[in-house]
């Protein structure tokens, strides 16, 4: 168990980074999303393929690898004391995961496709990158909602069970509750950000803690106590 916990930390911490990672590279070096007009988009993906796909591959592919190992070391901490929502915040953790792989996958791939047939025809591979992207936003869409529910069940389970932290299990419950309503579309902008740059404290908090503590002597200390 040890161990779990461990390689727990070390992707919780790995979430952090991808997503400033991503930050950074989404928004400051490439910003395909600014651009409006779909031949121009498939253009600057054309300049950037190579940088696009391995950010894509960090912080998508990766970072869901990682969420499945995080989920199973929460569940792991967690089960103990209230299994039912340990259970069900684990399926929704790897859920979320598979969801992130497959929008990366999706990404590089309809990148790729895209950028050959750029340079054949231009306006058709606008048109058949708007096809992907309203597929990328489905899954975009529901991306938010499936984490907020994930970070607001492994918090409350926290919360009943005495694990993590109260201060971080709270900000957990506010970071989920931000993440469920990220799918209303006249709030999602706004609470998108709080999702987004919440989960970075959380992700590292979480990390932090599972990586110094020792569930295995709290347990210890229960049973004596018991």
């Amino acid at each position: 168990m040890k161990s779990l916990q461990k390689m727990g930390g070390i992707a919780a911490l790995y979430e952090a980074a991808a997503y400033i990672v991503g930050m950074i590279g989404f928004l400051a070096v490439v910003d395909v999303s600014s651009v409006a007009d779909p031949v121009q988009k498939v253009a600057l993906m054309a300049d950037n393929l190579d940088f696009l796909y391995i950010l894509h591959l960090l912080v998508y592919v990766v970072w869901g690898i990682f969420m499945v190992v995080l989920a199973l070391a929460l569940y792991e901490r967690l089960k103990a004391g209230s299994p039912a929502i340990a259970q069900t915040a684990t399926i929704f953790g790897i859920f979320w995961g598979c969801v992130i792989i497959i929008s990366g996958m999706i990404h590089n791939v309809g990148m790729q496709n895209v950028v050959d047939l750029y340079g054949k025809d231009p306006t058709q591979a606008g048109t058949v990158w708007l096809t992907i992207d309203s597929l990328l936003g489905g899954l975009a869409g529901s991306n938010e909602a499936i984490g907020g529910i994930w970070i607001l069940l492994v918090s409350w389970t926290a919360l009943r069970t005495g694990e993590l932290s109260r201060v971080l299990n709270y900000l957990g419950v506010v970071i989920g509750v931000a993440g469920i309503i990220a799918i209303v579309p006249a709030l999602a902008e706004l609470f998108i950000y709080i999702f987004a740059l919440g989960q970075i404290v959380w992700f590292i908090w979480l990390g932090i803690i599972l990586l110094r503590s020792n569930p295995g002597k709290a347990e210890q200390k229960s049973v004596t106590g018991s």
